[in-house]
This record gives structure tokens, sequence and C-alpha cells, in this order.
């Protein structure tokens, strides 16, 4: 039997090893129960991404489904990106969303995502009485189950998720705006589900691996810059570019480059839309954002009067909020990539937050660089980078078991002011010197985050952090 375990997002697992038809079964069996239990007539929205599988994977979950009497509404297209799902579950009023995809995640892996009835992530004791309830082994006779019998009886709905998600970008965005502005864009797919949905959004950008290849070309389909790094080179070869978007493998979360090529991390992404939804576009609210994001958030929701919340690592906390619409959230957002705005779902989603920065350059007629120097102008110029070491599980728990016992006052030459422990270990040098460590929650991996007013500086505090651990 694997015990089967709900990470920060979702449940991941080595396709063939522990990701398999069976145990995929185990969990729509749980889901199944968990829905009849909560609704009364319950509805499954289902898709999967580009990964290898999907449509093998997300069927054995259908059969599961609709042999307990509940209906599903799926797509016979394809891949869907993983806002496509949040947005039909919310439009179609389905009890669930479920994705099938390992988002991020090395080529090997595939997951199993939860979607509430709102739009976005199930909330985390929600995700957690499913859990409970996964059986130890499979009793459903997939193979006695008929998808032909199961469409007959209505219970299999075909619906076009992309439309409905074309449809609710061209409502919000001036499209036409962004395309007739002259400014140069590319797109990055990184393989991923974005690439259909892009072409067909902004048909005349520069596109970078938008085909359809389920191994992803080896590499992990993670919209961070060491992934990146011929999307960056593409837009240093090119004069006409002005700002690359680059996705994940689901489509949820964002990277970002300027015209230069220059990474732009999540957590300027988040203080532009911040600026621009307030200065430019008259809104307001609270903004959310995860443990490991920067306290310049912080200091630009003071400039503009705003609540800040920091809730723990994962966006099923923020999403908890921003479903909650007496909270009234502007934006919430993780250092990880993964942003949302009250203009659409309470789910990330890396094409909206695009269009949107895309929207903020050809409305004020600024480059990117521009606009960030305008964010700087109010919390001060800095710099972030996150690495992620990839180490034994012994060794892992090693270091966090001396994070919990504070064993650590010095990096090289930086002395520890004050720790913060909410998710993981803050260390604050000064106000604008920090570093993190925090095990993750779906790798064999301890990442390591730090901030400071240049590049540079973040490098040598990020060595000092690997020296110090004896990582």
């Amino acid at each position: 039997m694997t015990k089967i375990k709900f990470g920060t997002d979702g449940w991941r697992a080595i396709i063939a090893k522990e990701y398999t038809v069976d145990n995929v079964a185990r969990v729509s069996s749980a889901v199944a129960v968990w829905l009849k239990e909560n609704f009364q007539k319950p509805v499954v929205t289902i898709g999967h991404d580009c990964r290898f599988g999907g449509e093998m994977f997300v069927e054995a979950a259908i059969k599961v489904f609709v042999s307990q009497g509940i209906r599903v509404y799926t797509t016979n297209k394809g891949f869907v990106s993983t806002p496509m799902i949040s947005l039909a579950t919310r439009k179609l009023e389905a009890s669930l969303g479920v994705v099938i995809t390992a988002s991020h995640n090395p080529p090997s892996y595939n997951g199993y995502k939860l979607k509430g009835h709102f739009g976005g992530p199930l909330l985390p004791d929600q995700v957690g009485e499913i859990e409970q309830i996964i059986p130890d082994e499979n009793t459903v006779d997939l193979n006695a189950i008929s998808i032909r019998q199961a469409e007959e009886d209505g219970l299999i709905i075909y619906s076009d998720f992309e439309e409905m998600y074309l449809q609710q970008v061209r409502e919000v965005f001036d499209l036409d705006l962004i395309k007739n502005s002259g400014i140069g864009l590319a797109y990055d797919a990184m393989y991923g589900a974005g690439q259909r949905v892009a072409k067909r959004l902004l048909p005349d950008m520069t596109f970078l691996h938008c085909e359809y290849n389920p191994s992803f070309m080896g590499q992990a389909p993670e919209p961070i810059h060491k992934n990146l790094i011929e999307f960056s080179n593409l837009i240093k070869g090119d004069d006409a570019i002005q700002c690359g978007l680059a996705t994940d493998g689901d489509a949820d979360r964002i990277g970002l480059y300027n015209s230069t090529g220059e990474f732009v991390d999540s957590h300027h992404i988040i203080l532009l839309t911040i600026h621009y939804l307030v200065k430019y576009k008259g809104l307001n609210g609270k903004v959310v954002t995860g443990f490991s994001s920067t306290p310049k958030i912080k200091k630009m929701c003071a400039h503009y009067g705003l609540e800040h919340v920091e809730v723990p690592i994962g966006f099923k906390y923020i999403a908890g909020l921003m479903a909650d619409s007496s909270q009234d959230v502007l934006l919430g957002g993780e250092e990880s990539g993964g942003i949302a705005i009250k203009t659409h779902i309470p789910e990330r989603d890396g094409i909206w937050m695009g269009l949107t920065v895309w929207e903020f350059m050809a409305k004020t007629g600024k480059t990117l660089e521009d606009l960030i120097a305008e964010v700087y102008e109010i919390v001060g110029p800095f710099a972030f980078e996150r690495n992620d070491l990839h180490i034994n599980e012994q060794l892992k728990q090693e270091i966090v078991e001396k994070c919990k016992r504070s064993e650590f006052n010095m990096f090289g030459k930086y002395k520890v002011e004050r720790v913060e422990d909410m998710d993981g270990f803050k260390y604050f040098f000064d106000e604008d010197r920090w570093l993190m460590i925090r095990p993750s929650g779906t790798e064999p991996v301890l990442r390591t985050y730090a901030q400071a007013p240049t590049l540079e500086e973040v490098r040598v505090i990020l060595d000092a952090c690997k020296l110090t651990i004896g990582a």
C-alpha cells in the first residue's frame, strides 16, 4: 500500500511508481465519498495538463465518479490549464474541480489537485478530510465501467473550458490596446498547458516551447531563471522584444523578463500589480502573501493604506481568504510565482498576471523597467534569489532540527537580528537583508531564499548559508 499524502498543492508522485491508475482511483474514491457527504447532487469538473498519461488518469477518475452517480464536466479537446478548471468549476457551479497535473515538478511526476466550488484551491481542512478517507486499496473495477454508457446516461458532459477562459479574458482585458501598443512581447509555455490559449489571445507574439512535449525536454517546467536561460537569451538577442512571459506546466505560475532578458521575480510582480491596481485603476482591498514573500510588500501596503496579511506557504491559505467576500482581498501572492487578483477568480494564473503587466505597460506607455523604477521610489531597490538544495532526507531533517533549536546565529559575516518561523525559518540581518530556510513540501529539496540591495550580495548570503548549514 502507498500512503497518499497531499502537500502544499495537491498530491504528487512519480508516474508508474506511486502515481498509478489504481492510486488515482483510490484518491477519486475518497473524493466521491466526501462529495456525497457534503453535497446533495455533487458535480465535478475535471481535466489534465500536458503531462504523460493525463487522458488515461482523467478517465480513471471519471469512471470512479460516474460509478457513484456523480455528474462530471470535462473536455474532449485535450489538455487544459489549472486556471481553466478553476474558472469552469465556478462558472458551471460545480461542487469540486480536479486537475491531473504535477504543476512545475519534473516530467517524471504527475499529480492531483483539488479545486473548491468558488474557483480556487480547496481549503486545507477539506483537503485533510479527503486525505483521511483514502482507501488502502482500489476496489473499483474500472474495466467494468463504460464511458459511453455514462455519456448516454447524462453523467458525462463535454464543455469547452478553453473557450470559457478566453471569454473571461476578453471581458476583462483590453486586448486591442495591448496588440496595438507596439510593445514587442514574447511567451515561453515551457511545453505546458498555456501554449494554445496564448496563441489564440496574442498570435503576433514571439513564441518558444509552445509545442506538445510531455517530457518537457527533460526540464522541470518551473518558470525560474535557471530553467529559462534559452528564453532569456532569445530576449537578449532581439531588440524588438520589450517583455517576456513564461508560465509553468499547468500555467498557473508566472515568470517575467524585461527587455534586456533580466528575470523579474514574483516579489517585483506583486509590487508592480499592487501599484497598478491602486494608483492607476483605483482599486483597493487587503493584500495577502505567503511567508516567503518580501517585507517590501508590507511597505507598499503601508504607502497605499492597505491591510497586509501574511499566511503560511501554499496558495490554498491565500485562496481561503480570497474566497471569503467579507475579506475583500485585492491581491494574493506567493514567492513561487502564484498570484491572483480580485478582477479574476481566487486562483493563481500566470497568463492572467502576464496580461495585467502588459496592460499596465500599454496604458502608461512605459517600459517594464520604468514601472519597476516607480515601485523602487516607494519601497527602495532590492534583489532576491532562491537556491534549491538537492540533499538527502537525513541531512535535510538534521538542518531543520538545528533551525528549530536556534543553532544558527551567524551566516558568514551576517549576524541574525531576529527570526520568524511561521512556515520555515526567516533570518533577518537588517531592514534590507534576510535569509530563509524551508524544506519543500513536495520534493526532496531544502529551499533557501535571500534578499539584499543587489543580486551580488544576495548570492553572497546564499553561499554563506550553504556553508553554514553544511549542505
